[in-house]
């Protein structure tokens, strides 16, 4: 057999088979065999709070109706009911959650994915998804607003004009889409929830947590709405122009911008002569 070229070959296809199924399969079995799963309540971090008080915050009456408390108990309950909504409206036939280490994935939808990530009861079974007709949506929370959401799941050609993806009026009370119902909020809550582990995303930073065991924000925490992106990206544009720059301007080419004190500035009747290069 070996002294031929294809047994040479069909004995290192063995070989190659058996490595790759002991680096790729048996290794991380073991690395990972001890790591506890995450609960409901321990997935409730932060950013899952935020999301929730913006929720509270945008759609009153509905969340009163059908969350009741902003509490981690109640969070954690419609992460629940969002992951079978998902599950349920095969939300994961045209969406992903899972960034590969190919394709400069990592520049279109953020950081690779790790295996801690998928170590938690949300993710039972993992959404790896078949393809990709929308994007994938493992680090999507964050990314955009709760009324973005609201309004995508309600028509999404009104926010995304190609989007392949249906309605979903089902969602909403009244045929309105400021008033998603029990799936409205949950699906919403779910999908903002998906990358909320990461250590910084958009809508977070300004986030800051009670000083609650229980889980409970206090009552007077009164939060800023997320700046629009319009505006945000204004201020950012402001802070960065020349006129707010604090660099020492170059004095060889004078600003326009910089007005000359009045009795500096010579009168025609003082100077008829227009200046030349060698003055």
């Amino acid at each position: 057999m070996f002294e031929s070229k294809a047994g040479v070959l069909w004995i290192a296809g063995i070989g190659f088979f058996i490595f790759a199924f002991i680096s790729n399969g048996l290794v991380p079995i073991l690395m990972y065999e001890n790591m506890p799963e995450r609960q409901l309540t321990e997935l409730v971090n932060p950013n899952v709070m935020y999301t929730g008080e913006d929720l509270q915050r945008r759609y009153p009456e509905q969340f009163k109706k059908y969350v009741g408390e902003a509490t981690k108990e109640n969070y954690a309950e419609l992460l629940a009911a969002g992951r079978k909504i998902y599950v349920g409206e095969a939300c994961w036939h045209c969406h992903s959650q899972f960034v590969r280490p190919v394709g400069n994935e990592s520049k279109r939808f953020g950081p690779v994915a790790r295996t801690e990530e998928y170590q938690n009861v949300l993710q039972r079974p993992v959404m790896f998804g078949t393809r990709r007709v929308g994007p994938d949506l493992s680090r999507e929370g964050g990314r955009r607003g709760n009324d973005w959401h609201a309004q995508h799941f309600w028509k999404p050609k009104s926010v995304s004009t190609d989007s392949p993806m249906p309605n979903y009026p089902w969602f909403f009370d009244d045929n309105d889409a400021n008033k998603p119902n029990a799936r409205g909020l949950a699906i919403i809550m779910y999908v903002q929830w998906l990358g909320s582990w990461l250590e910084s995303y958009p809508l977070y930073e300004a986030y800051q947590t009670g000083d609650d065991p229980g889980g409970k924000l206090p009552a007077d925490t009164v939060l800023p709405a997320p700046a629009a992106p319009e505006k945000a990206a204004a201020d950012k544009a402001a802070e960065t122009s020349p006129s707010n720059s604090t660099d020492t301007p170059d004095t060889t080419q004078p600003k326009p911008s910089e007005d000359p004190k009045p009795s500096d500035t010579p009168k025609p009747s003082e100077d008829p002569k227009p200046k030349t290069n060698e003055e």
